[in-house]
């Protein structure tokens, strides 16, 4: 069996992730899918940190179009993650997978307090640590939640879990000639615009020499091909 790379990973989901055949709400198949892809890396003694996004269940740009007030879509946002989480736990503990939902917002009838020791302790007793509710603060994305609880459970590398197999310099189901980067630099990232995440991630992994790899997470294989080290997706490093 290949040797592992990254011993310890975050890895950032969309919540589309969690979507049916409608692009909305959460489809217990699908979360079964997902729960899957991760069970294959934890078999492999890969300890997982995961955040994951609510655009499945609430975008708050539609509530700021009709004029609601900022503070309040993302709070909103933030507790639709909360939903993910609980529902991706479900799926990854019907498959064998022992794992811990914490929160930035406490609601400790149903989740834990995010405390970082805490969160690093259960890695490290091979749990799957779930972190919802963004950083808790708004105007922060879920891409920024990610880069920060990374950066503080000392992931080696954050994966960036998406429907396609990497960064490239156009849209690739508009554009046939898109072309598909194999490795950017941080800078080339930001500067260019692409997309892959907002602008604050980036730069804090940056800051702080994470590497970041964009991947596609349905294509077979692609989570547990990253993990070991293998040339996938996009890496996004120095």
């Amino acid at each position: 069996m290949s040797e592992v790379k990254y011993r310890r990973i975050l890895l950032k989901l969309g919540g589309e992730a969690l979507a049916g055949p409608q692009g909305f709400g959460i489809d217990p198949g699908e979360a079964e899918n997902l729960a899957a892809k991760v069970k294959q890396i934890y078999d492999r003694n890969v300890q997982v940190a995961l955040v994951i996004g609510a655009g499945n269940l609430w975008r708050g740009q539609q509530g700021l179009a009709q004029g609601m007030e900022r503070t309040r879509a993302d709070h909103m946002g933030m507790l639709a993650t909360v939903m993910n989480a609980l529902a991706l736990a479900d799926a990854l503990e019907r498959m064998g997978v022992d794992t811990r939902v914490q929160t930035a917002i406490e609601m400790k009838a149903i989740a834990e307090p995010y405390i970082r020791g805490r969160a690093i302790r259960h890695m490290e007793k091979g749990r799957v640590v779930i972190l919802g509710a963004g950083t808790g603060n708004p105007y922060f994305t879920t891409d920024t939640a990610g880069a920060l609880r990374a950066m503080e459970v000392d992931a080696e590398v954050l994966i960036k879990a998406t429907k396609v197999d990497g960064v490239y310099d156009g849209d690739p189901k508009t554009d046939p000639t898109a072309r598909r980067y194999d490795r950017l630099t941080y800078i080339d990232a930001i500067n260019q615009r692409l997309g892959v995440m907002d602008s604050t991630a980036i730069t804090l992994c940056m800051d702080h020499d994470l590497p970041i790899i964009v991947l596609n997470l349905w294509q077979a294989g692609s989570l547990e091909a990253a993990v070991l080290g293998q040339t996938v997706g996009t890496l996004i490093y120095h």
